[in-house]
């Protein structure tokens, strides 16, 4: 079976070549680098992107974190001598222009005890929903599933839609993608075979963005549709302060919090009960903030 310090070591290589992919794509930004411990146990290294020709910001984290189990697990498990172990890639970009989507992807694996488990997911939110793009996107992810199991793109489709859900506005965060938590390995299935899934998954990112940064990041946009960007920006931003486990889980297991928080949008606002105007584009975005589209049909 494949060792904890392998998966950690691949997250890293994962990690270099998405800052690569994205390094090329906007053309003029770099990513600056902050090493940082745990003193608990573990570690990481931030990458952050900002005020580049596409991404005005981004981040690319990978972290290694262990010690003993924090407080609300160690309730959980009504276990106060647990040791944990956690890894992942995760990447949250905010682009420069309202026409090309925010991306957000995550690979993890943890252990804990005898407990051994993979997750992570990847979801597009456009400001706003040009179809084909989102077809583009769901048909890529389906393809990537299908080779491992059939039943996983509808399945994941699906905890996706209810996972990006921001109840108290009764709206998805976006276009959805995929998300998995929990997988263990069984006597159908093995870690290794469950890590190539959670890699070719992180591996997906580079090429389906690329391709849909390109088809859009040339187009005019003015000052409408730039306060529709942050107005959906504050939308992101309640969510992933609101639902997001992985920002509860790193702060409650005193992670390093600008690390965390790198998912903030630099900027956002919010409108006192603001409706988009009827027939607008924004209203169709907002017509499209919904569960269980089908978007490979």
């Amino acid at each position: 079976m494949i060792s904890k310090e392998e998966i950690s070591n691949a997250f890293q290589v994962l990690q270099d070549k998405i800052c690569q992919g994205l390094e090329l794509l906007d053309a003029k930004s770099k990513f600056v680098e902050d090493q940082w411990t745990r003193p608990e146990g573990g570690g990481g290294k931030s990458r952050v992107i900002q005020n580049g020709n596409v991404f005005e910001k981004g981040g690319v984290n990978f972290s290694a974190v262990f010690g003993k189990a924090p407080v609300f697990l160690q309730k959980e498990l009504q276990n106060s001598e647990s040791k944990f172990f956690a890894t992942g890639v995760s990447i949250v970009i905010h682009p420069q222009s309202p026409y090309v989507p925010i991306i957000h992807m995550n690979v993890r694996y943890f252990e804990m005890d005898e407990t051994k488990w993979f997750g992570g997911g990847i979801d597009l939110t456009p400001v706003y929903f040009f179809e084909d793009d989102v077809r583009f996107f769901h048909r890529h992810l389906k393809s990537i599933c299908d080779k491992f199991n059939k039943s996983y793109y509808p399945e994941f489709k699906s905890w996706a839609d209810d996972y990006f859900f921001i109840r108290h506005r009764n709206e998805t965060r976006g276009a959805g993608g995929i998300f998995f938590d929990h997988l263990k390995p069984s006597a159908e299935v093995t870690a290794d075979r469950l890590f190539e899934f959670v890699i070719a998954t992180g591996e997906a990112f580079i090429p389906v963005y690329s391709e849909i940064v390109n088809r859009n990041r040339d187009k005019s946009f003015g000052e409408r549709e730039k306060a529709w960007q942050l107005l959906r920006r504050g939308r992101y931003a309640e969510f992933n302060l609101v639902y997001d486990r992985g920002t509860k889980f790193g702060l409650e297991t005193d992670g390093r919090t600008e690390s965390i928080l790198m998912s903030l949008p630099p900027l956002a606002s919010w409108t006192y009960n603001y409706k988009p105007l009827p027939g607008s584009e924004e209203e169709k975005t907002q017509q499209m903030l919904g569960k269980g589209l089908d978007w490979i049909s």
